[in-house]
């Protein structure tokens, strides 16, 4: 199967825009996404999401475009849209559907199709197949063929970006498959493994998230199981971590995009193939019950109802990524005790901070005095904060709720107090 002429990115987010950058150095590109305000900002040259660098983004050739009629006569179609769980933590494939109708309206004869969204074992051949297949008019696996190639991106991570990655690929044929490991090959340096099969590429996916979730599941349970012994949870782990093959998590808050999302994908298909996934549901439990937890160990370490700075929304270090963060179930829950929070973060969107969990953020550090400071999330410009900046944010008497063990080195005046996991 020959390399296609076109590629066109459909998603422009943590995922697409990094993939469609570097494909365009190899191959005409054109990135889709139905924001016209991302588009905007990304033909300006500004990427909010901070994953591609502003001087790659000036230097592409990647063009960009909100109109889905820009797709047309691509030889390579790539989709990485979001696949959210709903309310209930059932799987959203809206994003998805909706991405298979643009693109089967736009879908010639001897076209693949690839997904990178983390879906189920079995989502691209049985819910995008008939979608493309109706909007086309074609017939899959004669007209036009399938493909999955996992996303793998780990936003804010330079070390681990793609071309650093081994990509996963799988198509409907083994034409398909070779094709797209010549594709992505070019990108990763040729480092790519081939699946068995669609499904088993889909599935991998699945669990690669869901075996990071349960291991830092288990670090938080030992966290809790070290709070009522009266025992630091990173005095133990740095103990044990001098084992040789001791597994090195952390514990701390999962959200984000993967983590807190994609075992709950993996749950669906095994309750529907009639498995009742114990572990992998139980490791959900602890995870997201954790911002809970530290708010209620804050909580008994205030003297009734407290003023309270929160350092942190995103869901990690260093990222704008407000997506289902930990951080804002710590809000909630401190404010449902009686306590004002204020709250801070060094690179996320007030906009956003507001729309999607109606925080109104904080625009700097020049507040205060707190009877309490929360480091929620581990951004460098909280790490660098010293005893000047915590006499100052705190009251005589207040308390400096660690949360990920940032400040353990650091000596604080004899006026403050200090909690940590």
């Amino acid at each position: 199967m020959e390399l296609p002429d076109r590629i066109a990115v459909i998603g422009l987010g943590y995922v697409g825009l990094p993939l469609a950058v570097a494909l365009a150095r190899h191959f005409d590109v054109v990135g889709i996404d139905r924001d016209a305000g991302r588009i905007a900002a990304l033909r300006a040259g500004r990427d909010a999401t901070r994953e591609v660098p502003d001087e790659a983004l000036a230097a592409t050739s990647a063009r960009f475009s909100a109109d889905p009629a820009a797709m047309a006569g691509a030889g390579l179609f790539i989709v990485a849209v979001p696949t959210p769980v709903d309310a209930r933590n059932a799987p959203d494939l809206g994003a998805v559907r909706s991405a298979m109708e643009a693109v089967g309206g736009h879908l010639r004869p001897g076209a693949t199709v690839v997904l990178e969204s983390t879906v189920y074992p079995g989502a691209t051949e049985e819910v995008c197949r008939p979608i493309l297949e109706r909007a086309s008019g074609l017939a899959a696996g004669a007209d036009f063929f399938l493909g999955y190639s996992p996303e793998r991106a780990n936003p804010g991570d330079r070390a681990h970006g793609l071309a650093a990655l081994t990509k996963v690929v799988a198509g409907e044929t083994s034409g398909v498959a070779a094709m797209l490991a010549a594709v992505y090959g070019k990108v990763t340096g040729g480092n790519v493994f081939v699946a068995r099969d669609i499904r088993t590429a889909e599935a991998a996916k699945a669990i690669e998230n869901a075996q990071r979730d349960i291991n830092i599941a288990f670090v938080n349970e030992v966290a809790m199981i070290c709070n009522r012994l009266g025992l630091s949870v990173y005095d133990v782990l740095d103990a044990a971590r001098t084992k040789w093959n001791f597994l090195p998590f952390a514990p701390g808050l999962v959200g984000g995009h993967c983590i807190g999302v994609d075992p709950y994908w993996l749950a669906h298909r095994a309750r529907a193939a009639g498995h009742d996934p114990e572990i992998v549901l139980a490791g959900r439990r602890i995870n997201d019950g954790m911002g809970g937890f530290v708010a209620q160990a804050i909580d008994a370490a205030l003297d009734g109802p407290s003023d309270i700075l929160v350092l942190g929304l995103a869901f990690k270090e260093n990222v704008p990524d407000l997506r289902n963060t930990g951080a804002a179930a710590i809000v909630r829950a401190l404010e449902g005790a009686g306590h004002t929070v204020h709250v801070h973060d060094a690179f996320a969107d007030p906009g956003e901070a507001q729309r999607e969990h109606g925080i109104a953020l904080v625009p700097d550090l020049g507040g205060g005095p707190y009877d309490a400071v929360v480091g929620a999330v581990m951004h460098d410009p909280y790490r660098d904060l010293g005893p000047a900046d915590f006499s100052r944010l705190l009251r005589a008497g207040g308390l400096l709720a660690d949360i990920k063990g940032m400040w353990r080195g650091l000596a604080l005046p004899d006026t403050l107090r200090r909690w940590s996991l």
